[in-house]
């Protein structure tokens, strides 16, 4: 049966609505970055370049590292950019825009988000890497979706809730898991693998305050006091959940790591964190093309 134009927008060239690409536009490695201007300092490792293309936050480079094509893409901030980019990139492959119908082969991509964060922990020292092993989603978002039930951990969820005496006026907050074939690939001795939460503000959801004051004062102590089966909570971020959750109920592989750029127990930051960026970037790029 065909996808109705209301439910998948394509544009005149043929392209989809938001991230404006064509099925031959990408590869099936992806480098998903926040910052349109990361995609640039990305693409500067690759070989050669095939395509550029910019619409709106969206843009993205395909090229060559190792003799492999990968694609880089920006998503902007937040969990509902990420519900755009995942369903865009997986209906690129395993949709017929044309015919718009599902294909009945199904192909699965490997992403890997590469971004900034913020270390809950005091041992994850600014200029170290995260890579989420698992994510907490606190924007809501996954809720809205059909099979969260079958990919989520309803006990630590229960046991995060009992812990933090969750506000019932907040959304549920739920966990997935990353995956195990890509982030088992990110070891190594600044590679730290942890728990992150996926947060769906920078300011008051992660407990900054300005001139407002948060609803909950102790909610980042009670968060870095928390543990489950000797697992603990790293750090704040702001896309994984709904990365993962998407990319497990569509069949795609995903992971994050993240450059911890400050810690909210110690204080410490980094000013520049650029070249620890550019680091990171080469690190990953090497053991996901290998």
């Amino acid at each position: 049966m065909a996808i109705k134009e209301s439910e998948l927008l394509i544009n005149n060239d043929g392209s989809i609505y938001h991230i404006n690409l064509k099925p031959e536009d990408i590869a099936d490695t992806v480098i998903l970055v926040g910052d349109q201007d990361r995609v640039e300092m990305v693409a500067s490792f690759f070989t050669n370049i095939e395509l550029k293309k910019h619409k709106r936050e969206f843009y993205t480079v395909t090229g060559t590292f190792n003799n492999k094509r990968v694609t880089v893409l920006s998503t902007g901030i937040g969990t509902d950019n990420i519900d755009i980019v995942i369903n865009e990139l997986d209906a690129l492959v395993n949709i017929d825009l044309e015919a718009r119908e599902i294909k009945k082969d199904k192909k699965s991509l490997n992403l890997i988000r590469i971004g900034t964060s913020g270390g809950l922990q005091a041992e994850l020292t600014p200029g170290s890497y995260i890579v989420s092993k698992s994510s907490v989603g606190f924007d809501g978002m996954l809720n809205y979706y059909k099979d969260i039930v079958d990919i989520t951990d309803l006990k630590f969820e229960e046991s995060f809730m009992a812990h933090t005496n969750w506000n019932p006026r907040l959304a549920r907050p739920y966990l997935v898991d990353s995956s195990n074939i890509l982030t088992n690939k990110l070891v190594g001795e600044k590679f730290h693998h942890g728990i992150t939460i996926s947060s769906n503000g920078f300011y008051g959801p992660q407990g900054r305050v300005l001139r407002l004051d948060t609803a909950d004062n102790d909610l980042n102590d009670k968060i870095h006091t928390f543990s489950y089966n000797d697992r603990k909570i790293t750090n704040y971020e702001m896309e994984s959940s709904a990365l993962y959750g998407l990319s497990k109920m569509l069949g795609h592989e995903a992971t994050t790591v993240c450059l911890i750029i400050a810690n909210r127990i110690t204080k410490n930051s980094i000013v520049d964190y650029h070249p620890y960026m550019k680091e990171l970037v080469l690190d990953v790029l090497n053991k996901v093309t290998a």
